[in-house]
């Protein structure tokens, strides 16, 4: 038995346990068993009833709004299970300050995480916050809705079927987002050379419509990852990424990211892949293996994320992942999903067959190409290597996506992906 983000250990009963507390009311449920040591040996609490009766004392005194909890004693072991439930009268405070789990520490929140959970405790959503502008203009979201919806033109009344104005009929942020002019963060792309000191291109998307910072991503990406070429008679478009997969790799980053942090979504683009990366970790309720199945989808922004359905950028909600693996369901690569607390990035690997590698990144390779599936060790033997420069070599490998790990530990061996 070990600690995790969600379960805590804890000796005896003390009120450090209330942090805890507050950190799984505020941000997922979690349990906190009291009698067994932070190794995981079982030393049991003398008198469990009792300290029942002070653990409940102590919730009720200290934690403000009363959190949902209960509490089990195993008889045999004298072990007292707290299980907390994720609560909806956020945040939840102990001694005015909202906490939450860091993998097994438990940590107070920032000022913008409790804003957040202020928000969520009244059901509210960042979008819907007043936007900041004054006289907004919408000639670019205009355009797009004649074009894509055949509108004839964009009326006040439009603007607030789309959630686009609050109750006094002021630009939230939602509709700052998709005016001509506004004061958010927006997207910021860099093409590298065959390393991160050779940048060959720079373009920054910000303070304009997320249409246009879409639509002009789009445009960038053709102009690196698509070209002609002549077929019998016909001049065809050929993608190196496939096209579908980088829109909608955009479309969820514009979608589902974090607009509360002042910070640039990152396209980084690469000779053998391109790195989409959001600010923002995953949406609350949403595991990370949910996420990856593409089943599940919970909106951080449903506003903007509606808008992006009206306009026909996403299909559906919850579709996007899916729809990223199917466009490389013939590629002898996949693309891969990098999801952190703070942030979640796409990679998106080139469709072609070559290698983009350092020297000794291809002796790796050029090893293992015959199909042979080989440890470090023998790795290391057969190149005359020592043991850190091939682990450091492999994982470089491995972080392109070009070499598979099979097995763990000592029975780990290497084979081309």
């Amino acid at each position: 038995m070990k600690e995790s983000k969600f379960i805590e250990f804890k000796s005896e009963v003390t009120n450090t346990f209330l942090k805890t507390v507050s950190a799984f009311s505020n941000f997922g449920a979690g349990v906190i068993r009291f009698g067994i040591n932070d190794d995981g040996t079982v030393c049991g609490i003398e008198d469990p009833k009792g300290a029942c009766l002070d653990i409940d004392n102590s919730i009720n005194d200290n934690i403000s709004p009363r959190p949902d909890y209960s509490l089990n004693i195993d008889a045999r072991s004298r072990v007292i299970t707290l299980s907390v439930s994720e609560g909806k009268y956020k945040p939840y405070l102990y001694k005015g300050k909202a906490y939450k789990r860091y993998n097994t520490s438990t940590v107070p929140v920032d000022q913008i995480e409790l804003k957040r959970l202020t928000l969520e405790g009244c059901n509210m959503y960042f979008e819907e916050l007043p936007g900041g502008i004054d006289q907004p203009s919408f000639q670019y979201l205009e355009k797009k809705l004649i074009e894509k919806l055949s509108v004839s033109e964009l009326t006040n009344d439009m603007l607030r079927t789309f959630g686009f104005l609050g109750d006094d009929g002021k630009v939230n942020v939602a509709g700052a987002l998709f005016a001509d002019v506004n004061n958010f963060s927006g997207i910021d792309i860099a093409r590298f050379g065959t390393t991160v000191n050779e940048i060959s291109d720079r373009e920054t998307l910000s303070g304009t419509s997320i249409l246009k910072q879409y639509d002009e991503a789009v445009a960038v990406f053709k102009r690196y990852y698509e070209y002609e070429k002549i077929e019998g008679f016909e001049r065809v478009s050929v993608e190196n990424i496939p096209g579908e997969a980088f829109r909608e790799a955009i479309a969820n980053a514009l979608v589902h990211r974090t607009w509360d942090v002042d910070s640039h979504i990152r396209i980084s683009m690469h000779p053998d892949r391109i790195e989409v990366s959001s600010p923002g970790g995953l949406p609350g309720g949403i595991s990370e293996q949910e996420y990856l199945s593409g089943n599940i989808s919970s909106l951080r922004n449903p506003v903007i994320g509606n808008m992006f359905f009206r306009m026909r950028y996403i299909e559906m909600f919850g579709t996007g992942i899916r729809r990223i693996k199917e466009s490389y369901r013939n590629g002898t690569q996949k693309p891969r999903f990098d999801v952190r607390d703070n942030s979640i990035t796409v990679i998106l690997p080139v469709l072609t067959c070559g290698y983009t590698v350092t020297t000794d990144g291809q002796k790796v390779l050029d090893l293992l190409e015959s199909g042979m599936i080989l440890s470090g060790r023998e790795i290391s033997e057969a190149l005359g290597w020592g043991k850190d420069k091939s682990i450091r070599v492999v994982n470089e490998l491995k972080k392109r996506g070009y070499v598979r790990v099979i097995g763990t530990g000592r029975g780990t061996k290497y084979s081309v992906s």
